[in-house]
């Protein structure tokens, strides 16, 4: 298989879309670490991962370095080696900016922005030394266009593109790919675990989501293929362009959902 011998360490992996992407790489023959601040929570991903004799489950809050660099060091231990990381942990907020509590909003960038460059700048030393590898960071499509009560994420988000474009340009030299995903709507649990949800949700209820499996799978290829962006599914792309072009074409549209997302009770 293409990734035998190889390991790949990825965040937030106890559900949802880091679940997938650990389990789409065990498929092909990674050895896997599964972070989650839940160490719990982690072992059961585990398990439903399966290839247990080449998956571990460790306990990770990327809010604070020293359980980072833990992991890191843990890795190399069991492993000897750290090929891919994935930074996927993150948490939303659906409120407005006049109101959202800041005390949350410092929680959501500390986990979805500076998490990110911690453990980036915790495993980037690992693989110079090794000659290369890849950061791969789990965005949004939210970071292209901002949504209606979720400035704090979305803000974080644009925030991460732009942090790891720039990085992957930095560490060109070194042979490290920094990879960007940025995901339109997922059909996982992420809108149940918000850490403050005082509005509606703003997605359109003719719009279903695409599963946590074809985002793993295009991340999959996206590794493979080294690149810079994937942006998944394929319809976002010109969503994406039309707001870069006509910002207020996509407004209107967001507009005209006001009144269901303010009456809303969430995903």
């Amino acid at each position: 298989m293409e990734m035998d011998g190889k390991v790949v360490v990825v965040t937030g992996a106890s559900m949802g879309i880091g679940e997938a992407i650990a389990k789409t790489f065990a498929d092909q023959g990674a050895g896997v670490v599964l972070l989650s601040r839940d160490a719990s929570r982690a072992e059961a991903a585990r398990h439903r991962v399966g290839h247990t004799d080449r998956t571990v489950a460790m306990a990770c809050d990327v809010r604070h370095r020293e359980e980072i660099d833990r992991a890191l060091g843990l890795t190399l231990h069991h492993f000897g080696r750290i090929d891919v990381w994935v930074n996927n942990a993150g948490i939303g907020i659906r409120d407005t900016v006049a109101d959202m509590d800041m005390s949350a909003c410092r929680e959501l960038f500390e986990t979805n922005l500076f998490g990110v460059i911690a453990s980036m700048q915790a495993v980037v030393p690992t693989m110079r030394t090794a000659g290369g590898g890849t950061i791969i960071n789990i965005s949004s499509v939210a970071g292209h266009i901002p949504l209606l009560f979720s400035a704090p994420y979305s803000g974080s988000k644009f925030a991460l593109n732009a942090i790891g474009k720039a990085a992957r340009l930095e560490l060109m030299g070194d042979n490290i790919n920094v990879l960007t995903v940025c995901p339109g709507y997922v059909a996982t649990d992420f809108g149940q675990n918000m850490i403050a949800a005082r509005r509606g949700n703003t997605r359109p209820k003719s719009v279903r989501g695409i599963t946590a499996g074809r985002v793993a799978r295009a991340v999959y290829r996206g590794y493979r293929k080294k690149k810079r962006e994937v942006i998944v599914p394929w319809t976002m792309h010109p969503v994406v362009k039309l707001y870069q072009l006509f910002p207020s074409l996509v407004e209107w549209g967001m507009m005209k959902v006001l009144p269901a997302a303010e009456s809303g009770k969430g995903d």
